[in-house]
């Protein structure tokens, strides 16, 4: 499938930088007729539960809002928000979604019936209201590069502020590079494209370094995520929480879970595979895999078609596990952990089956074949591809 391409999401840049990897200038919304987006229905948490899904220049701010309060069907506390649709409802229109929107506002009114608080919430209801047209065509926002929630705020804010949803981004300098600190500093997105204009102008030679190494930074951090801020994402995030992330002008339903970050699949090309709900987080350079509503690896792309007999989850979901855990290792320069093959994997697998159903000591495992010499080399973490079958010699219960 190909990359979706937002339109009049962005951030809010003054003019570019010659030769710098800048952000383009915010395209305009262009007018459209009413909006119709596909309804996916799938099983979250063991109930049937709609996700909108978008084709080519969907509105994503507000389809990666509406998806959580439709993840959120299981909110029981006071002041949580939450959508619901009619079970056979396929087709869903820009102003519905807006309507559902607009009530899910209303309903966080505070109980508390003091003057003050009533008349910040009216004041607070009057600035979504203005803002909400602009969920359908995209926001503005202005990243600063100290921390995964730092933006600067804007009243587009106030809609994530009402509903209690985080806003996300992993566009972070490593604080271990103190050149890029210092010419980063606490300057958002654009006051750093500002301050690189300026610094190429300036006459001081210092100040002109300052500036390449800030233009540097942008250039080597064109894709809106690092390393960093990929450790400091997954860290900062809490277990099971639903948020909203954005990077490249797109804004994406996110999750944590069991410490990985995953981001909802809501690609128009993908409403009929159901077993591709989510795609992983753990890399920079966009490699990422795709799983089901459990957050298993999903083979519903498999090469082999549907006749290819499925590969065992618990094998594949450790692995997926391990592939992750190496990749934020290396990241955070520390030694990655051991790590199994597939067919130690598969051997550990049946241990664990055999001792669960006999009491007694398992017969000893046959010893691991010798490797070739030509299959030393490891794969890529997080590398998408066909589990094979473990050897024959080795049965799964």
């Amino acid at each position: 499938e190909e990359p979706l391409k937002e339109e009049g999401s962005s951030l809010s840049v003054p003019p570019a930088v010659p030769g710098a990897a800048a952000e383009p200038p915010r395209v305009q919304p262009q007018a459209r007729e009413a909006d119709f987006y596909c309804v996916k229905w799938i099983s979250w948490k063991g109930e049937r539960t709609p996700v909108i899904t978008q084709s080519e220049n969907g509105p994503c701010p507000l389809l990666a809002i509406i998806n959580i309060l439709l993840l959120q069907w299981k909110a029981t506390c006071s002041g949580c928000s939450q959508v619901k649709l009619p079970p056979q409802k396929e087709v869903i229109t820009a102003e519905e979604l807006m309507a559902h929107l607009g009530n899910c506002i209303l309903a966080t009114q505070p109980r508390d019936t003091s003057e003050g608080l009533q008349l910040n919430f009216q004041q607070n209801i009057n600035d979504t209201m203005t803002v909400l047209p602009k969920l359908s065509t995209g926001l503005d926002v202005n990243v600063r590069f100290t921390g995964v929630s730092d933006f600067e705020y804007t009243p587009e804010c106030i809609v994530f502020d009402l509903l209690n949803i985080p806003l996300y981004h992993g566009w972070l300098v490593d604080p271990q590079s103190p050149e890029q600190v210092q010419a980063v500093g606490k300057l958002s997105y654009n006051q750093l494209v500002e301050k690189i204009i300026t610094c190429k102008q300036a006459s001081d030679s210092s100040l002109v370094s300052e500036g390449l190494v800030a233009e540097q930074f942008l250039e080597s951090t064109a894709s809106q995520l690092t390393f960093h801020g990929l450790c400091e994402l997954t860290a900062r995030a809490r277990e099971g929480e639903l948020g909203v992330f954005f990077r490249n002008n797109h804004f994406s339903t996110m999750i944590k879970h069991k410490g990985h970050l995953y981001l909802l699949v809501t690609d128009q090309g993908f409403l009929q595979e159901e077993g591709v709900v989510w795609e992983s987080l753990h890399s920079v350079d966009g490699d990422s895999c795709f799983c089901d509503t459990d957050f298993h690896l999903s083979h519903a792309l498999g090469k082999e078609g549907a006749t290819a007999a499925p590969p065992d989850h618990r094998l594949q979901q450790r692995q997926v596990d391990q592939d992750y855990m190496v990749a934020l290792s290396l990241q955070q320069g520390q030694d990655p952990p051991s790590v199994l093959s597939d067919l130690e994997l598969a051997r550990q697998l049946q241990h664990e089956e055999y001792q669960q159903h006999h009491p007694h000591p398992p017969p000893p495992l046959p010893p691991p074949p010798q490797p070739l010499p030509a299959q030393a080399g490891g794969r890529v973490a997080g590398e998408r591809r066909q589990r094979q079958k473990p050897d024959l010699d080795c049965t799964l219960l």
